[in-house]
């Protein structure tokens, strides 16, 4: 094992103050809305029965949802992690507009090397001799909020004695990242486990009343930061994942907010009249959402679709090709979205995607430091996220607040992928 740093720019990115004003305000609503989209079992069944007949992965989490709820949930204290990520679209006036890239409802990382990297912006502004430019940096330390978060679900499940589980994977390159949240649970004196599937299967068990034992220790809230591609699951991981889902325990995020963040459900919320029937009475809420929105397109079978493939064949640099996976580095752009479309635009298959309008931000020069690479300067775009955090117990919203944010900076050759997939690296907002 190696241990190595967390690629980072060497100078903040500018950000227009307004979109970034604006991608914090609506984070509450989002957060709502993810809520409002994991109660409503008619909803999630209606938007994926054409996503679970072609994708294997995305039926088989909805299969344990149906068994859970059929069973009767034993979980009462929901909480939920997200982080709504944003690109600044350019238009041909110059102006730049915040257009919704996607939502993570599952293992939204991050948080914790966040909250250090303006300290390094600022001591970098310094050594320039930008002692002015330095101070306006905004503190940000997401890793606080999401603790405050857990932290929360943690009080309300109502045992002093249970620990926080975090989910985590067989080999783990981002732990110093979880590490920042984990610390401050621990400096709330709330005790943490570090545990794998593998481990669950093994020495997972429920009581009568459900409530979820790791060899002979009560857990009062898993947090998820695996379990959100096909590759996380076998037989035995899906075994202990239906065992986790059963339990009382408070999941982060349960099965239902995790199926609230696939592709096929951003998609379905761009149709007409979707958010006022998930967000009754709430026509503010409503339209600061769609403000974000950009153009998505269902590719399920019939008429329409086949319109929207033809479009996307004919001009596929206007699009961009996306699966139902998380994680980063999934997503089909150009010349390779048109051999995928050309080659399933006549089969089922092709439902198991969604098509995007193609954001095309405004392009800048940064240095990205990165462990064994040379150093140059390239040019970069950006993409924000906004970390939302929300605790609910029975009907009742506890907790609803945006925890911090998250700039992540690539060179523009990349056309896809995070700074797990090793293509972006983590930068500071300046606002401008």
């Amino acid at each position: 094992q190696v241990v190595s740093y967390a690629p980072f720019t060497l100078l903040p990115s500018a950000v227009p103050q307004d979109l970034f004003e604006q991608a914090y305000a609506v984070q509450q609503d989002f957060n709502l809305l993810v809520d409002a989209i994991s109660q409503n079992k008619e909803f999630l069944e209606k938007t994926l029965a054409s996503t679970i007949k072609v994708d294997d992965f995305t039926a088989q989490l909805f299969r344990i949802y149906m068994q859970v709820l059929e069973e009767g949930l034993a979980q009462t204290v929901f909480l939920g992690i997200n982080r709504s990520d944003y690109m600044f679209d350019c238009g041909l006036d110059g102006t730049a507009a915040l257009r919704q890239i996607e939502i993570n409802t599952i293992a939204a990382s991050f948080g914790g090397l966040t909250s250090r990297t303006a300290d390094i912006h600022r001591l970098v502004l310094k050594v320039l001799g930008k002692t002015e430019e330095a101070s306006h940096l905004l503190p940000n330390n997401p890793a606080k909020g999401l603790a405050l978060g857990i932290a929360k679900a943690w009080e309300l499940y109502g045992s002093q004695r249970a620990v926080v589980m975090f989910l985590v994977e067989e080999v783990q390159r981002n732990i110093f990242d979880q590490r920042c949240v984990e610390n401050e649970l621990w400096n709330r004196n709330i005790g943490v486990i570090r545990r794998r599937f593998r481990d669950v299967f093994e020495q997972g068990s429920l009581d009568a009343s459900r409530r979820l034992y790791m060899n002979g220790q009560e857990v009062a809230v898993v947090y998820y930061r695996e379990g959100y591609v096909p590759q996380n699951y076998d037989q035995q991981n899906w075994e202990a994942r239906l065992l986790l889902e059963r339990s009382r325990a408070v999941k982060c995020p349960d099965i239902a907010t995790q199926l609230a963040g696939t592709k096929k459900v951003q998609q379905e919320l761009s149709r007409p009249g979707t958010l006022e029937k998930l967000l009754p009475g709430r026509p503010e809420a409503i339209a600061r959402i769609r403000a974000t929105f950009a153009g998505l397109y269902s590719l399920d079978e019939g008429e329409e679709g086949d319109r929207i493939a033809a479009t996307a064949i004919a001009d596929p640099d206007r699009f961009v090709l996306k699966p139902q996976r998380e994680g980063g580095g999934n997503n089909l752009y150009g010349e390779e979205l048109r051999e995928v479309l050309e080659k399933i635009k006549d089969s089922p298959e092709r439902t198991s995607y969604i098509l995007m309008d193609k954001i095309k931000p405004q392009p800048a020069l940064n240095y990205l430091l990165r462990a064994h690479s040379p150093l140059q300067v390239s040019e970069c775009i950006s993409e924000l996220g906004i970390f939302g955090v929300y605790v609910r117990q029975g009907r009742e919203l506890v907790l609803n607040k945006a925890a911090g944010h998250l700039l992540r900076t690539k060179a523009i050759e990349h056309a896809d992928g995070g700074v797990a997939a090793g293509v972006a690296v983590l930068d500071t907002p300046f606002l401008v």
